[in-house]
């Protein structure tokens, strides 16, 4: 099916070149929901992510975990990059407190926990499942394309199956 990929990824450093992939076809709106685990691998993916994007800019080279701040927001070349983790949230209005309506409109939204926003969660969308593998080092990674995203997801389908 054309808006969905599966795939396995053999180690860390493999997860960050993937989100570093998905990075380059990240604009401004973007909505990326990261499902999985605690130690899947989520904050890794959006590690690649985030320096993809800062490539031609001042570049961070630490881009923590926003467990505890709940959200980190990142300039980049592309547009600003707003990083949610929804661990500790106990309702879906609070994100609004995080800045989730600027980040909406004006920069590309990465969501750890979107399970968290309930309702509020973007019907265009695309969905990075990364569950555990066989052994501790492998991830198993699901792309579910929604809206807009079904189309986009064909051409980085191309790109991730050449990693």
């Amino acid at each position: 099916m054309a808006d969905q990929l599966e795939i396995t990824v053999p180690d860390a450093e493999a997860m960050w070149r993937l989100g570093s992939l998905v990075g380059r076809c990240l604009e401004m709106q973007d909505f990326v929901a990261l499902w999985g685990g605690l130690g899947a691998g989520k904050t890794t993916f959006s590690r690649g992510i985030v320096q993809q994007l800062q490539q031609g800019t001042q570049r961070i080279e630490e881009v923590p975990s926003p467990t505890f701040t709940l959200v980190q927001y990142y300039e980049t070349a592309v547009c600003p990059v707003w990083h949610f983790d929804l661990y500790r949230i106990e309702s879906p209005d609070e994100i609004y407190e995080l800045g989730y309506e600027e980040a909406l409109e004006t920069g590309i939204s990465l969501v750890e926990w979107p399970e968290r926003m309930a309702e509020l969660l973007p019907s265009t969308r695309l969905d990075v499942e990364i569950a555990i593998g066989p052994n501790s080092t492998d991830r198993l990674v699901a792309f579910r394309a929604s809206g807009t995203w079904s189309e986009r997801l064909v051409g980085l389908k191309r790109r991730i199956l050449d990693l």
